[in-house]
């Protein structure tokens, strides 16, 4: 996934907890400040992606708030199952 890229949508912001949701946010706004440099020094060579980079931390600053007022739940870690807990649940499944 990188910033400013069609594959960062909000169900894939969904699956990933609030660090790494806060580390994204850190890299966008690296990114952005970077190309606003190159704006100004005439590099820039998409302008479209400024527009890009903006939008995804707008998603992801509604994502984190989401979260903070209750809106979304954040991804729970699923516990790792045993060998012996899978088995036991495979025999259940078989049985009924």
């Amino acid at each position: 996934m990188a910033i400013g890229s069609k594959d960062l949508g909000i169900k894939e912001l969904d699956t990933f907890a609030d660090e790494r949701l806060v580390e994204e946010l850190k890299k966008a706004k690296a990114e952005l400040f970077n190309l606003r440099f190159q704006s100004a020094t005439g590099q820039l060579a998409n302008n479209g992606r400024v527009r890009q980079v903006k939008r995804d931390i707008a998603r992801i600053y509604t994502v984190l708030n989401e979260r903070q007022l209750g809106i979304r739940v954040a991804p729970a870690a699923a516990p790792k199952k045993t060998k012996k807990k899978q088995a036991d649940a495979a025999a259940e499944t078989k049985e009924a």
